[in-house]
């Protein structure tokens, strides 16, 4: 019981806690509607297209969170245009977008003199987080978890059965396009957490869990953010305890072994239960 309590003594691991749990969280809840939508690639898309806006945002002396999200929009938008307009398929569409402008991020960003590091840029470094970047992030990630919740039941319509949705008169393409919104900040909150590159993790590894549990939607919502929160926080701790690693990278490792026992072992459609 000690050593469990003894992280609590510092003030850095009780932020690292607190921030972890509710980005957590705020990811899970929404990895659930993207498993539902098939809009799994969109967040890896979205998290990879943020840097150069980052970038851009630090050469103009403007906060690095407006930037990022500004970026995301970008690229969630003109993903949506380009498939529009073309016939490229949607997951292609993606991959070009977010790689192309991920690598004008990283262009910009080897030709920007700055004392940012990419490593906390693409990894995150939740330990380090500063006071304002914690309220920061309750802040945002409190909005993003409140709105997504309270239009769950409409945001779940257009991701299960868009034509249903259109027969009850609902705004689809004002919600599609609030989902990417929601999508780009919770990706924005999440930067300071695990970084770009294992926030994808975080957005696709709750709902992926949850889905084997389960086939309703409140429950899904329910088993996602438990095994989330419970897979961060147990991620934080072994990080503390072995000095040096990598802290979002436990995380992420504990969030994979919970998806392999559940893909196991899952009472609903675990392989071992089909069997």
């Amino acid at each position: 019981m000690n050593a469990l309590l003894e992280p609590l003594q510092y003030a850095f691991m009780r932020d690292a806690l607190l921030v972890g749990s509710l980005v957590a969280a705020m990811c899970a809840v929404l990895s659930c509607f993207l498993i539902l939508k098939g809009w799994s690639l969109m967040g890896d898309a979205i998290s990879h297209a943020v840097l150069p806006g980052i970038v851009l945002a630090y050469i103009a002396g403007l906060p690095l969170s407006i930037g990022a999200f500004a970026a995301g929009l970008t690229c969630a938008v003109g993903t949506g245009f380009i498939k529009q307009n073309s016939r490229v398929k949607e997951d292609t569409v993606m991959g070009v977008v977010f790689t192309g402008l991920f690598a004008f991020g990283l262009v910009l960003f080897s030709r920007t003199p700055s004392d940012m590091h990419l490593d906390h840029i693409l990894v995150g470094s939740i330990l380090g987080i500063t006071r304002e970047q914690v309220w920061e992030t309750l802040g945002l990630g409190g909005v993003v978890l409140a709105v997504t919740l309270v239009l769950r039941r409409d945001l779940l319509l257009i991701c299960f059965d868009p034509g249903q949705a259109r027969v009850l008169a609902l705004p689809e393409r004002f919600l599609n396009y609030l989902l990417l919104g929601l999508l780009s900040l919770a990706i924005v909150v999440s930067l300071q957490a695990v970084g770009i590159i294992l926030v994808v993790a975080m957005l696709v590894t709750p709902g992926s869990i949850a889905h084997l549990w389960t086939d309703r939607f409140d429950r899904m919502l329910v088993i996602a953010v438990t095994a989330a929160v419970c897979s961060t926080v147990a991620g934080i701790l072994i990080s503390f305890k072995m000095e040096g690693s990598s802290t979002s990278g436990c995380i992420v490792l504990v969030q994979a072994l919970v998806f392999v026992i559940s893909l196991l072992f899952a009472p609903k459609h675990g392989i071992w239960k089909r069997g």
